[in-house]
């Protein structure tokens, strides 16, 4: 029988994120796809892969919480699009000429960027697969790519032609949802999922059913609660008093919620996800971060669009924090009249935010989001001893506040390194670009655009 694979990480400042706290520098043992133990100092054997982390910071692998991967091959394409040209000019437009190839392309190198970027897990909002083919498209790139995945199946979001139904009022596919789990179960690195329309965006009866459909399959059901006026109105109440709300259910963005609402949802347990960036940048308004701080309940955050923005969740966590101060700091100052005494979210939060939070959000924390004895070795290294990291005066500061995709040096996914020394293993990313951009051409071309 095979020997079980030792990997010891030597010499780190090791950001735990979880109750046994930081180290200033110390060692990870990793056996198999499990962290094994976390200690100043771990002896082991000579049958032991080693790693010099010395000048390095540990930190759990990020956790991106919402991102349409099937964009990657349309990069700055949206930057300058408000949501609602977003939703006519992708939705109905460049979405429509996807084919199962396109998907495919996108999602593997959308995913391995993730990789590149210290992610080691993904949540793939994908609603842009029309057929079965698409959908196996998109779960083979990410099963390739070798990162941790949650697939969300959502649906496409095309104007209707003449004597069709809206997309608003068709029911999610079951049976569609029901062959993925079949077919990918026992997956260590994949989980199946539903991205449902919600009240905002579709009738009652198929947000009744959508949702019943979750719930009876075992799985989270995740939504776009977006401003503007819900196709729904009283859809929430309704789904409440059907017994259809709970931990199961994860709302991204959340501005169109009342305070009301978005108080009673805590209170049930629902999760929320925000892509503060690209909220701002769309026009959505600004992220529920604060709103969820008064009812001591953190976000998890996502990159939404890379056709938008960039696809690194430091940035997210980075920029998330920033927005969210300016807004306590200009609530202060019309409150008293002058500036803070002090900032009201520090660092460690930030990045709790793109680790614990992520992993609550899909209900694994029992096995991802903190550095523990017993979870999934999903980790990252970061070079602290590069030019625009020196000097480390707080470890945590400096992960969120410094770092940048050139200090991205490691990254392991339970057990295995996915890249090392800044580059990404098993993988030749040259030819992948090729189709990439062979892809996003085409896509633009029968589009009418360049």
């Amino acid at each position: 029988m095979a020997s079980t694979r030792l990997t010891l990480i030597r010499g780190a400042t090791i950001l735990t994120m979880d109750a046994q706290g930081d180290l200033a520098q110390g060692d990870l043992l990793v056996s198999g796809d499990t962290i094994a133990d976390i200690a100043p100092n771990i002896e082991v054997g000579a049958d032991v892969q080693t790693v010099d982390a010395s000048g390095c910071i540990l930190i759990p692998g990020l956790v991106n919480a919402h991102m349409h991967t099937w964009q990657t091959a349309l990069r700055g394409l949206a930057a300058n699009w408000t949501l609602l040209e977003y939703f006519q000019k992708m939705h109905a437009g460049l979405a429509t000429v996807f084919t199962p190839d396109d998907l495919h392309i996108a999602t593997r190198v959308g995913a391995l960027n993730q990789l590149n970027c210290g992610t080691t897990t993904l949540v793939d909002w994908c609603h842009n697969n029309p057929t079965p083919a698409h959908n196996d498209a998109a779960i083979d790139g990410l099963l390739q790519s070798g990162l941790r995945a949650a697939f969300f199946h959502g649906t496409p979001k095309p104007d209707p032609k003449p004597g069709e139904r809206p997309f608003w009022e068709v029911p999610h596919p079951r049976a569609e949802v029901q062959r993925l789990l079949k077919a990918h179960q026992g997956q260590p690195l994949l989980s199946i999922h539903a991205a449902v329309l919600g009240p905002h965006y579709s009738t009652l009866d198929v947000a009744l059913h959508d949702f019943q459909m979750a719930k009876d399959l075992g799985l989270i059901a995740s939504l776009h609660q977006g401003g503007g006026p819900a196709r729904t109105p009283d859809g929430w109440e309704q789904l409440e008093a059907a017994g259809l709300l709970g931990p199961q259910v994860n709302i991204v963005h959340g501005h169109a919620l009342s305070d009301t609402q978005l108080k009673r949802f805590c209170d049930l347990g629902m999760s929320f996800s925000a892509a503060a960036e690209n909220e701002m940048t769309q026009g959505h308004g600004h992220p529920i971060t604060g709103r969820l701080r008064d009812l001591k309940r953190a976000p998890s955050l996502g990159v939404d669009l890379e056709s938008v923005l960039s696809g690194d969740m430091l940035t997210q966590a980075r920029v998330a924090l920033g927005v969210q101060r300016s807004l306590d700091n200009v609530a202060y100052r019309e409150a008293h009249g002058s500036m803070p005494p002090t900032s009201t979210i520090t660092t460690r939060e930030a990045l709790s935010w793109v680790t614990v939070e992520g992993a609550r959000m899909l209900g694994q924390l029992d096995r991802i989001g903190t550095l523990a004895v017993g979870k999934q070795a999903d980790l990252v290294l970061i070079r602290a001893d590069a030019l625009n990291m020196q000097p480390v005066h707080d470890p945590v500061s400096t992960v969120v506040m410094q770092t940048s995709l050139a200090n991205i040096d490691s990254v392991m996914v339970a057990g295995r390194w996915k890249k090392r020394e800044g580059r990404l293993l098993e993988v030749d990313v040259p030819p992948l670009l090729s189709r990439l951009q062979a892809s996003g051409q085409k896509i633009t071309q029968a589009m009418g655009l360049r």
